[in-house]
């Protein structure tokens, strides 16, 4: 896909010699605009910052800018307005070129090998074990899995670790409440309703009886150091915790490469901590190991606790050299809350300071929290929105409206859970990630405006437009476009290029999103096109009598038909072929 500003500031670079010396092509293309306004062209080149370069008024500058490409044939027209260069593309070349590329890519459209192959780890979801699998963790899970996705279709190898929460004192509470208060039957019946019932028991009984808290350490030690008893009773825990979790993973269609969470790490703390000791960075506090950071602005970092214990840090630091040594990535990413900003913070610093000069390749992706109405979600307090529940309620309420609607599917079941999930993921994903929310259910399940469904009901009317054109005139319209052999003629209307240019941004877009870690802006990109496409279905008779004029129409429908279900795709949604 030819990049139009590269190639514009290529051409102003060279038709303009006053500016070499003093502008670079990359200056050129970074101050190229898209105008807000159509009819200021499809692109914008300002002159302000080139007056004292050249000691002329921006005006003449852009004047002289204008004169001097004005002839390309990439250009209808330019013209000089005020002190910017208005350029308007050839609308014909760049038809053909964009429908010849997104057709001929079809389901790869949008990918591309920016990557290199190039290792990348992104570690998403890591709910904890024998705890709820709740409305919150759709955050990680959603965003790390369209992460992932983007990553992948940017042409890099990436490993998918869902960093499990399988250690700590936390289960040393789990197992005395268990003892005290539990049968194995509740727990292999609903594991994680009763693990969480358990739990929540523990904290009450605790505030009467303040040596429960001292038992569950001394249990959590006896799991630490290996105690049969304590480690079948933990191993049991995770299991059935996993089974659970994964229903909802199959749910959302996610899947993991490695599911090494914090325990997988007990053996390999002990290296980190003579490391520690080897460069002299470990200091006693009261009692406890900690790292000072005062100096660089991050506080004291708690390293072990003053029983020797281990904490949260000190198996991430191990966790970060046993990837590196493991899979040599070039980038390792973090999807968790931004509540952990200094957390990552202080870890990365020591890892730095340990020698390691990949630890800033450890990048941190925040993102903000969800609130029930009511207040914080508490595990402790058992107040809890169970994400299974809300997958499960979204399915359910589409079903009613499908037939309700009497809408027309191959299996009414098959596109209730695409279209009820889709439209949870969307939900997450259509926000910028680091803003907070309150989760209601009203919203969630809300499939007007610009939403889930929206989109994949524009894309089940593009297949629908293709069925009812049939295979033939499908294939036709592929190969000319492949063979550039389109009237073009016929797509050449405000509603057709505006579709057409959005289209041929969305491979740009995927790679912004990726390098901002921002899935949102292939969820917004998406909606555009989807917009665009409903105009565009709205304003043009498609299936025409005249051949040519339906060929090229079709052709435009197949190449954003196949986008939208590309960025569907990439935010982990799938796309029903009829809604």
């Amino acid at each position: 896909m030819i990049d139009y500003k590269q190639k514009t500031a290529e051409l102003i670079l060279e038709k303009s010699p006053s500016l070499a010396g003093e502008l670079s092509v990359t200056d050129i293309a970074q101050a190229i605009e898209v105008p807000s306004d159509k009819k200021m062209g499809d692109y914008a080149f300002p002159c302000f910052r080139l007056a004292k370069v050249l000691r002329k008024a921006p005006p003449l500058i852009a004047q002289d800018i204008a004169a001097a490409i004005a002839d390309d044939p990439m250009f209808e027209k330019v013209e000089q307005v005020n002190a910017y260069v208005n350029m308007f593309i050839s609308k014909t070349a760049f038809l053909e070129e964009m429908l010849k590329v997104s057709v001929a890519a079809g389901e790869e459209f949008g990918r591309s090998n920016t990557g290199g192959g190039k290792p990348v780890i992104v570690e998403y979801s890591s709910p904890n074990i024998a705890k709820p699998f709740h409305i919150g963790h759709l955050r990680s899970t959603g965003i790390g899995n369209a992460i992932y996705r983007i990553y992948d279709a940017m042409g890099y190898d990436v490993i998918r670790i869902n960093h499990l929460g399988d250690y700590g004192t936390q289960f040393g509470k789990m197992i005395v409440a268990y003892r005290k208060w539990g049968n194995e039957e509740d727990v292999r019946r609903s594991p994680i309703k009763t693990l969480l019932d358990y739990y929540t028991k523990f904290h009450v009984e605790a505030e009467k009886d303040p040596d429960l808290e001292q038992e569950a350490r001394d249990t959590f030690a006896r799991l630490e150091h290996g105690e049969p008893e304590e480690l079948e009773l933990w191993k049991w825990f995770r299991e059935e915790s996993l089974k659970e979790f994964t229903e909802v993973y199959d749910m959302l269609g996610i899947e993991f490469d490695s599911y090494a969470g914090e325990s997988f790490y007990s053996d390999k703390m002990p290296r980190v901590l003579e490391e520690l000791k080897e460069k002299d960075l470990l200091k006693v506090s009261q009692g406890a190991q900690v790292v000072d950071l005062e100096d660089k602005g991050l506080g004291t970092a708690l390293i072990t606790k003053s029983d020797g214990s281990t904490l949260y840090i000190t198996r991430d630091i191990a966790a970060a050299i046993y990837r590196k040594e493991h899979y040599d990535f070039y980038k390792n990413i973090y999807v968790v809350a931004s509540q952990q900003d200094l957390h990552f913070a202080q870890w990365i610093e020591i890892v730095e300071m340990l020698g390691y000069d990949w630890a800033r390749d450890c990048v941190h992706v925040p993102f903000g929290m969800v609130s029930l109405e009511e207040g914080t979600m508490s595990t402790r307090e058992g107040r809890v929105v169970f994400l299974k529940d809300v997958l499960e309620k979204a399915i359910e309420k589409t079903k009613e409206i499908m037939l309700e609607k009497n809408v027309t599917t191959d299996n009414v079941d098959e596109t209730a859970a695409m279209v009820g999930i889709g439209a949870v993921l969307f939900q997450e994903l259509s926000n910028n990630r680091i803003k907070d929310y309150v989760f209601k259910w009203d919203r969630v399940l809300n499939f007007d405006g610009e939403t889930g469904p929206y989109v994949q009901y524009t894309y089940a009317r593009s297949a629908s437009v293709l069925r009812k054109a049939g295979e033939e005139a499908v294939k036709k319209a592929k190969d000319l476009a492949v063979s550039g052999c389109l009237e073009l003629s016929y797509i050449s209307g405000e509603s057709a290029y505006d579709l057409a240019k959005l289209v041929h941004r969305f491979p740009e877009v995927v790679i912004e999103a990726g390098e901002k870690y921002e899935p949102s802006i292939v969820t917004r990109h998406i909606v555009s096109i989807a917009q665009a496409f409903n105009k565009f279905y709205h304003d043009e008779q498609i299936l025409t009598e005249n051949e040519d004029e339906k060929t090229a129409k079709l052709a435009l429908v197949i190449s954003a038909g196949q986008t939208i279900k590309n960025g569907l795709g990439m935010l982990g949604i799938k796309a029903p072929e009829r809604m």
